[in-house]
């Protein structure tokens, strides 16, 4: 009897199991002059969290990278130092997105809400419709910077061929 296999993408994700063995999320430590906190909810299509993910950010260079599970409610968290701006480019995180339901992550861009000059300068940035640049300039909050992920819905994050 031949059985049919099954896709491997059917078991899991597992991410809180491999994070509980590794977290990465602080960059730059908490109390270091330039740290900045970067809090944000992962969220399905009907705005519900999306416990079990995992968040990483990558400076734009890709030398320097750290990743943040997300709990119950969504929530991920990072501090880091605002990356130096690339030639021609606004200073920016690489936000990869790693859930249940997909197949292959998914790669967004995080701005900095404190460079309206380098964000409206940007080649990638400055050549999307307002509204999708809105959704991917953080927002200050509380003395952090707040970048919420819609995989789905009003305000969906954009995301990029990878």
């Amino acid at each position: 009897m031949n059985l049919a296999r099954t896709p491997s993408q059917t078991v899991g994700p597992y991410y809180a199991i491999g994070l509980c063995r590794r977290v990465e999320n602080e960059l730059v430590p908490p109390n270091d002059p330039g740290a900045v906190r970067v809090t944000g909810q992962l969220l399905d299509g009907d705005g519900q969290p999306i416990g079990d993910g995992m968040i990483e950010a990558w400076d734009a260079s890709g030398s320097r990278w750290g990743r943040s599970g997300t709990d119950a409610e969504g929530r991920f968290s990072f501090v880091v130092s605002k990356p130096a701006a690339r030639s021609g480019e606004a200073p920016r995180l690489d936000i990869y997105v790693h859930a249940r339901g997909l197949l292959k992550h998914q790669l967004t861009r995080l701005y900095f809400p404190d460079e309206p000059e380098a964000n409206a300068a940007d080649p990638v940035l400055s050549s999307l419709p307002e509204a999708d640049r809105a959704v991917l300039v953080a927002e200050q909050e509380d003395g952090a910077v707040r970048f919420d992920i819609r995989m789905q819905g009003e305000r969906q994050t954009v995301f990029f061929s990878l």
